[in-house]
């Protein structure tokens, strides 16, 4: 039997293998608790959490697609007040078997990202998150990732704020991944981290209505999963940060494609809905696959497509 490392760093912070869940579709970990070992983790990436509670969208706001699904929760939360209280307590004990956390940030403002940074800054958090697809309520709700100039300067103050290392989450729905990825390495972020959800959209045609009260939605699932892999390269190759990438990975297989194309970590969302063990199996499934090709250390391929 060969032996391998699965252990990889991301701005100075060590993690024991690669896998981590998608920010939102893994609750703040206790709800999985009791179905798998969350210590097998590399990390546990919360929900999003603002300044303040926020309500989210109307139901429904679910909806099954072929080879996928569509959300529009709406970044529903209890704020950051509610988060440190209840949930920073079971985090704490989580990293303390060694799985790291990190704290996916969102807000409307970028007073409101600060704010919400700031309060973390003495707390048990080992990176934070900063989820871009938020709309900036004073830019006439653009997205804060759809546009260089304004990521750079988001990215600049989080940064600035930050205690703990800054992964910017980058937004598909752009024309080029690349700019953005760019502008984030140019504020300082000390990772990137992508895709989030496509927009999309569904109709019940019998009713003739929208499946989702809000009309559009985020795809995710292994629908997305090429398109991902992709954007992944292309982020990887136009800047020196690590990446984190995700979208559609539900087998050890697909972790590997965009560890190849350059993602030094990997994120698993959907997967999770219907096998709540997904990310203990692709783990297993990376070592498998480290064995079979005598690969003794994970980070030999990062980035080795050729």
């Amino acid at each position: 039997m060969t032996a391998f490392s699965t252990e990889i760093k991301i701005a100075g912070v060590t993690f024991k293998n690669p896998v981590m869940n998608a920010s939102g579709t893994f609750g703040n970990g206790r709800e999985y608790a009791e179905l798998l070992d969350l210590s097998k983790l590399g990390a546990i990436v919360t929900k999003g959490v603002s300044l303040t509670p926020w309500e989210g969208n109307p139901t429904p706001r679910v909806a099954e697609t072929p080879s996928g699904m569509l959300n529009a929760i709406g970044l529903q939360n209890p704020g950051i007040d509610k988060f440190i209280d209840r949930e920073l307590p079971f985090l704490e004990e989580v990293r303390s078997s060694g799985t790291r956390v990190i704290v996916n940030v969102c807000g409307h403002s970028v007073d409101e990202y600060v704010s919400v940074i700031e309060r973390l800054s003495d707390k048990p958090v080992d990176m934070l998150e900063i989820n871009v697809s938020c709309p900036n309520v004073k830019e006439g709700a653009i997205a804060f990732g759809q546009d260089p100039d304004m990521l750079r300067d988001v990215t600049k103050a989080c940064k600035s704020a930050a205690k703990q290392p800054v992964i910017m989450k980058l937004t598909p729905n752009v024309t080029d991944i690349k700019a953005l990825a760019k502008a984030a390495e140019d504020g300082g972020a000390d990772a990137i981290s992508l895709i989030n959800t496509i927009t999309g959209m569904k109709i019940d045609v019998e009713k003739k209505r929208f499946l989702l009260a809000n009309r559009t939605g985020g795809l995710s699932g292994p629908a997305i999963h090429p398109v991902a892999v992709r954007m992944v390269y292309e982020a990887a190759h136009a800047v020196d940060i690590p990446v984190i990438g995700m979208g559609g990975v539900i087998s050890g297989n697909d972790a590997l494609e965009m560890i190849l194309a350059g993602a030094s970590a990997v994120a698993v969302g959907t997967a999770t809905f219907h096998d709540p063990d997904a990310m203990i199996r692709i783990i297993g499934e990376i070592g498998e696959y480290m064995e079979k090709h005598a690969v003794t250390d994970i980070n030999e391929l990062v980035g080795a497509v050729s």
